[in-house]
Order: structure tokens, then sequence, then C-alpha cells
């Protein structure tokens, strides 16, 4: 069962620089992971570019195989604690590939171009994370939450 989206909420996880993606494999361990991402309405995507890693096929690709579901978190700090804040969303996960899903692929390398300048002149080829938010949670110092 969803939660209900607050858009302050939404503004913040889709403006947000940096997530930690948080997957439990087939073992019950959780990883989490910082990672870069777009929204398109209420689902997340994450890409494996083409920065070096040892495989394209990262963990939290086979945690989501095992177990399809997936939650983000960003955050704001600040030394002026009335400015904290902090948004979780999740739900279920998949993987789209390039070869399988072309149309989810290219929409999610569209959108992570617009978000991230530094994508250009990236590859990105790899899978595609998708996560359909239908858990909100968020906190501000502002007292603007859920």
């Amino acid at each position: 069962m969803g939660t209900p989206v607050v858009p302050d909420a939404w503004h913040r996880l889709a403006t947000g620089r940096v997530a930690r993606l948080a997957t439990v494999g087939g073992a019950a361990e959780p990883h989490l992971v910082p990672c870069c991402f777009a929204l398109d309405g209420l689902v997340a995507y994450s890409i494996v570019d083409d920065k070096p890693k040892r495989t394209t096929w990262l963990r939290r690709l086979a945690d989501v195989a095992e177990r399809p579901v997936a939650t983000l978190l960003v955050d704001h700090y600040d030394e002026d604690w009335r400015q904290l804040w902090w948004v979780r969303a999740g739900g279920p996960a998949r993987i789209a590939e390039a070869a399988t899903e072309p149309p989810a692929h290219r929409r999610a390398a569209a959108l992570l171009l617009a978000k991230y300048p530094q994508y250009v002149g990236h590859g990105l080829e790899g899978p595609v994370l998708m996560v359909e938010l239908v858990r909100w949670r968020s906190w501000s110092a502002g007292g603007r939450g859920a």
C-alpha cells in the first residue's frame, strides 16, 4: 500500500543531486550506495554509466533481481539545523536493458542527461534501475514532512 506524496517532498527529492540507494538481496543484507538519479513523475531512474567499475552488473542490480524493491534517500544538512530535511521514497523496482526495453532506457538516459550535464560525453548504455515511488516519508526542521 502506498503513502501519499507531499508536493514539497517530491520537489526536494526531484531536485536532489545525489541519493542513497538502498537494496536488499537474497541474504537479507542491506546494501546502500550513493547514486545519480532522475524522476519522471513517480518513477526514479538510475543508470549504470561508463565510469570505471569491476562489472556493469552491480550488486544493486543483483539485489533487485532477487528482491524487486528499492528505496532512495535524499537529505540536506546545514550548520543551521533549522534548514535540515530528508525525503525517503521507494517501492517496487526493476531493471531495464537497452536491448530489451529501448523506450524505457532512452527515457532514463534523456532524463539523466538533462539533470546532470556531467553525463555529456559519457556512455549511458548500461542497465537502468527503475523504482516506482509508492512509499514516501519525509521530515524537515521547518515542520513540513510526513
